[in-house]
């Protein structure tokens, strides 16, 4: 019987496959792992911590809800179910906030891409800390690239970072990017140079008018853009149903 060698990587990534093509909710494909330990003891757990106090001076938090502002942009929010990497719902609710010049940075990208046909599809904005910290301490160490340190919190906690994708004006649904949102893998790369060209074309435009308004493309992730002025916003721990 002949033998066939594989590298590390390429048996990682075979793995990876096998999970992508097995895994499916409505017939949409969802990236998963094993998380590390049961999520709804890391919930408690991380309810029961405090983030980093920040020292220095900080603009007053405004979150703003984005649909108010704008209800061309859907919401796919994820973590409010179990369609979600870690398989488990994390929020109460499927709302998304971020700091308001932020929120209406995002406007203006709405607003451009639709006249070419596309909407924005959310998957998350702002993130309460202790979320960070159940991804955090549910991932692999050698996925954690893909997840935020909670002792330094993530822009996500600023209310200054967005998930998402586009959608097709015309039928609704989302467009078709070269990885899943949330995958954790090199497909991921916002310059990975695989996929279609049409993939990769759709990656590009979100990620070319996103630019335009003053985000920036997160290195390991295509679909996690952080506004321009997260530094003036400090780390909230606040969850979305004691948002007013």
């Amino acid at each position: 019987m002949r033998q066939i060698r594989i590298s590390e990587k390429s048996f990682r990534n075979l793995v990876l496959t096998v999970i992508l093509i097995t895994v499916s909710t409505s017939g949409a494909q969802t990236f998963r792992i094993t998380p590390l330990r049961p999520v709804n003891r890391l919930l408690a757990e991380a309810l029961l911590k405090v983030p980093l106090v920040e020292k220095g001076s900080f603009r007053k938090t405004e979150l703003t809800e984005i649909t108010k502002l704008d209800t061309t942009i859907h919401l796919d929010i994820r973590y409010a179910t179990e369609n979600n990497f870690l398989s488990a719902p994390l929020y109460h609710q499927a709302r998304a906030f971020l700091q308001r010049p932020a929120a209406e940075a995002l406007i203006r990208v709405s607003r451009a891409l639709r006249v070419i046909g596309y909407g924005l599809l959310i998957h998350d904005a702002y993130r309460p800390w202790y979320i960070t910290k159940v991804f955090w301490d549910a991932t692999p160490p050698d996925l954690k690239k893909f997840v935020a340190d909670p002792s330094k919190g993530s822009m996500h906690n600023r209310g200054c970072a967005v998930d998402l994708t586009l959608y097709d004006l015309k039928t609704g649904k989302p467009v078709v990017m070269p990885s899943l949102y949330d995958e954790m893998s090199d497909r991921a790369y916002p310059d990975y140079k695989g996929g279609t060209e049409n993939e990769r074309k759709m990656r590009d435009l979100l990620r070319t008018e996103m630019e335009k308004q003053g985000f920036s493309v997160y290195e390991f992730e295509w679909w996690h853009f952080n506004y321009k002025d997260w530094k003036f916003y400090t780390i909230q721990n606040i969850r979305f149903e004691e948002i007013k």
